[in-house]
């Protein structure tokens, strides 16, 4: 667009050439110089921004590709969210995190957007449940660029359940290995470990014996 206006004003220019005196051309081509100086000004500062429904679909795309350099770059102005969020995105590959349905996003109001995701996974799958987790990633957004992503989810009760017994009774499988969680150290480690400690909260859930007392026989 730019550019067929600057073209236009120059094919004015040598319309009028042979119509005006030289001084007056003169004085017309700086004022012309001025004006276009300050087009090119303004175009400069005019930048196509995307809207908030955009960025948001953006940043799903880019963590479930398990790009941590595309999705880096996205969270390039998320300032202290981002690390956590790229520890989560190689927790949630290494959990083998499988979209099942992206919900409708929800612009919360003019920075504000909720982005839900339903997704399998092998944390889930160790507890032996028919339950799909569903992530919500709260996005703050200002002129194009996240600058800030909290999360959140709808885990059910037996997975909170199962992180504490894992903890307190198998803490080899989790103690070093999610040492600094959510914001440095090992993700893969960490969730693989953690899906090992699901596996024998499962088992021994099973092998506990049910107690079943005495029936009382009427003599």
């Amino acid at each position: 667009m730019l550019k067929v206006l600057v073209s236009l004003i120059l094919n004015y220019l040598l319309a009028i050439t042979n119509n005006v005196c030289r001084s007056g051309l003169i004085i017309f081509i700086m004022k012309l110089k001025w004006i276009i100086c300050i087009i090119l000004s303004l175009a400069g500062g005019c930048k196509n921004i995307p809207n908030n429904p955009e960025v948001a679909s953006h940043f799903i795309d880019a963590f479930y590709s398990f790009d941590s350099v595309k999705l880096s770059t996205i969270l390039r102005n998320a300032g202290e969210s981002q690390p956590g969020i790229l520890y989560y995105q190689k927790w949630a590959e290494c959990g083998n995190y499988k979209i099942i349905a992206k919900h409708e996003f929800i612009e919360k109001n003019d920075s504000i957007m909720l982005c839900p995701i339903t997704v399998k996974d092998d944390l889930i799958g160790a507890l032996k449940i028919d339950f799909n987790v569903t992530d919500t990633f709260h996005l703050t957004i200002h002129k194009g660029e996240i600058r800030n992503v909290q999360t959140s989810s709808n885990d059910p009760e037996i997975y909170h359940e199962a992180k504490e017994w894992v903890k307190k009774n198998h803490p080899e499988l989790v103690e070093e290995q999610c040492k600094g969680i959510w914001k440095r150290g090992t993700p893969c480690e960490c969730v693989k470990g953690m899906i090992s400690g699901y596996e024998l909260f499962i088992s021994a859930k099973k092998s506990v014996p049910v107690f079943n007392p005495p029936t009382e026989i009427n003599q």
